[in-house]
């Protein structure tokens, strides 16, 4: 059965020309960064090489780049970094109800430690209010963490203005923006971000590589302690294969970017259109202007999510019922419940996320295949 894959958003394949930069680097290319000798030098001169590129995609300088495993470990680095760094001004940090759970569990985890933390709501669209965002902050706020773009639901947050209103308080602004990079173009100097979190493996990169952007006047505590790589902010020997993967995922992203938007936009424009003429009572979840470009979420009413997921396997078509990172858990999207969803409803929910391999006759086959599935589980 040939697999139709619909869930980007969770993970992408690796690219070709990605892999083909990667081999060296577990065989021939094997030297430790760290080390003075010509191959330890070559790895060292390889990372490099993708700190420039990663910078590239975001327009920063290559040394405001760190390189993590992950979006989860860089959104834990810059939220606690920043937490213990100004701990003696204030504990007071300010994100939203819907972000991934690498930041609000982050958050929880802070307040054990007796900060405090405002978790701002959002409206039907999953909008954050700028005003409450501005009503919220105190003498004692040191960080605003709000996503770029949501994982479940693809809304766009405004971050221009979030970060205007950081830049007014003298606050520290955070975007996990793992969802965006190499979805939608991000200048972080033209929209005035501080800190960014990315990963690889939502651009095409492998598993078990991220970055993190911290613009270079801000000081942040390193929350790993050992040896002194990335300049001493990250412990341990640098995963160089998988810094080169990304740094090329970054770089093809960086020069098709236009094109890229493009194809997924006409196919989630397409989706919608199509599932909005076909199937009775199908709610659209977000933004139906400012979100994703390939990201689309419906509910279904009187449809389980799950048996939805599980017909739709067995007709090898891959889609999503939210985010990956929370699938374990037996409750309701968070994300849904913060938009004013039922716990039926959001539970009703099917994400579908478009990648640069879908079609056009994906998305026929998806839609016909969806209609009967519904059809049948209503009954």
């Amino acid at each position: 059965m040939e697999i139709r894959y619909f869930d980007n958003a969770a993970t992408t394949r690796v690219k070709k020309e990605v892999l083909e930069e990667m081999l060296p680097y577990f065989g021939e290319k094997y030297g430790n960064p760290s080390s003075l000798y010509s191959i330890g030098r070559a790895s060292k001169k390889a990372i490099e090489e993708a700190r420039k590129r990663v910078a590239s995609l975001i327009n920063c300088k290559p040394e405001e780049i760190y390189f993590t495993g992950c979006g989860s470990e860089s959104d834990n680095t810059i939220i606690k970094g920043i937490a213990y760094r100004n701990y003696k001004k204030g504990k007071h940090i300010i994100t939203s109800k819907i972000e991934h759970p690498a930041v609000l569990h982050t958050c929880q985890a802070l307040e054990k430690q007796g900060y405090e933390i405002t978790y701002l709501k959002v409206n039907k669209d999953g909008f954050i209010n700028t005003e409450e965002l501005r009503n919220s902050i105190r003498n004692d706020t040191i960080l605003i963490s709000i996503m770029f773009a949501n994982n479940e639901i693809g809304t766009i947050q405004p971050v221009e203005m979030i970060s205007k209103i950081a830049k007014m308080y003298n606050i520290v602004f955070h975007t996990d923006a793992v969802q965006a990079c190499g979805n939608v173009p991000i200048d972080v100097r033209r929209l005035g971000i501080d800190a960014l979190s990315l990963s690889g493996h939502k651009l095409y990169a492998p598993k078990g590589i991220g970055a993190l952007y911290v613009k270079s006047n801000i000081e942040f505590e390193k929350i790993m302690d050992g040896g002194h790589q990335e300049k001493n902010k990250r412990a341990g020997t640098e995963n160089v294969a998988g810094i080169v993967g990304l740094g090329k995922a970054c770089e093809l992203a960086n020069l098709h970017l236009k094109e890229h938007m493009q194809h997924l936009k006409g196919l989630r424009d397409y989706f919608i259109l199509q599932v909005r003429q076909k199937i009775e009572d199908a709610v659209l979840n977000g933004s139906v202007e400012n979100r994703l470009p390939g990201n689309v979420n419906f509910s279904f009413s009187g449809v389980d999510g799950e048996a939805l997921l599980l017909n739709l396997d067995a007709k090898g078509i891959c889609a999503s019922a939210g985010s990956a990172c929370t699938s374990g858990s037996s409750a309701p999207s968070h994300v849904l419940a913060s938009i004013g969803l039922s716990d039926e409803l959001a539970r009703s929910s099917l994400r579908v996320t478009f990648g640069e391999d879908n079609t056009k006759e994906d998305v026929d086959y998806l839609v016909e295949n969806l209609y009967e599935i519904v059809q049948k589980l209503r009954k």
